[in-house]
């Protein structure tokens, strides 16, 4: 099963009111074990950079108005490709795969958004499984916000001080593993990635196989006389006599 984990930073809450992605990050799970392949772009939103976006994720010092001197390490905006040419390198990595999202219905909307401006496919709304409604499903009335899952299931976060769309699906991916009930869900484990970002390719997946010589058993003659004495004096009606 081949799921992406996927975050946006965008330059506010609304497009239908101009706001942009400016970001995407995303990482490949198969059979919830993380293969290696990410896709990651920085984007020119085509317009200025609020204050207050500013704050949440740090990117873009020179869409500001003023523009600001950037800080060591800021990533700006205006020598980063617009979404139309990301976009179908996006939808190729994506393909059919669950897009597991924190808040998927603020992700899916810009991400909509944007697909639909280019006259690209849409992705579908239940192809989204959101872990903000994970966790307040189980865990009613307690903070469900990244920074809190991290702290309740004791995941590193301490490098996140600002908002990233790769960063934040790395430490997603951790807490969604958790959601679903720990780092082990199955006993197969993938030992093939689906290659670079932009190509789904193809999936193995280990599984033991069948003994070519059966193990011999280790009950003793005693033992099963034992036992079928025990049986016999159940009757027949005991289960194990139909087994």
């Amino acid at each position: 099963m081949r799921e992406i984990v996927l975050d946006t930073e965008t330059t506010g809450f609304d497009p239908e009111q101009g706001d942009r992605i400016v970001e995407i990050g995303g990482l490949e799970l198969f059979n919830h074990v993380p293969t290696g392949a990410t896709f990651h772009e920085y984007i020119n939103p085509e317009r200025s950079m609020p204050m207050d976006a500013f704050k949440v994720h740090g990117i873009g010092p020179d869409l500001l108005e003023p523009p600001q001197p950037p800080a060591p390490g800021a990533v700006l905006l205006r020598d980063k490709p617009v979404f139309a040419k990301v976009g179908q390198k996006f939808l190729d990595f994506v393909g059919d795969a669950k897009l597991v999202i924190h808040n998927a219905s603020f992700d899916m909307k810009f991400l909509n958004f944007e697909l639909r401006r280019m006259g690209l496919r849409e992705l579908p709304w239940d192809q989204a499984l959101d872990t903000l409604a994970i966790a307040r499903k189980r865990f009613p009335g307690s903070p469900a916000s990244l920074d809190a899952l991290c702290r309740r299931f004791g995941i590193d976060n301490t490098s996140r001080t600002l908002h990233g769309a790769l960063l934040d699906s790395e430490i997603l991916a951790d807490v969604y593993l958790e959601l679903i009930g720990g780092k082990q869900p199955d006993f197969g484990l993938s030992t093939q990635s689906s290659g670079a970002a932009g190509s789904a390719g193809d999936q193995s997946t280990w599984r033991p196989e069948k003994r070519a010589n059966p193990l011999p058993s280790r009950i003793t003659d005693e033992e099963k006389a034992a036992h079928a004495a025990f049986v016999e004096k159940m009757g027949d009606k005991a289960l194990w006599r139909k087994v």
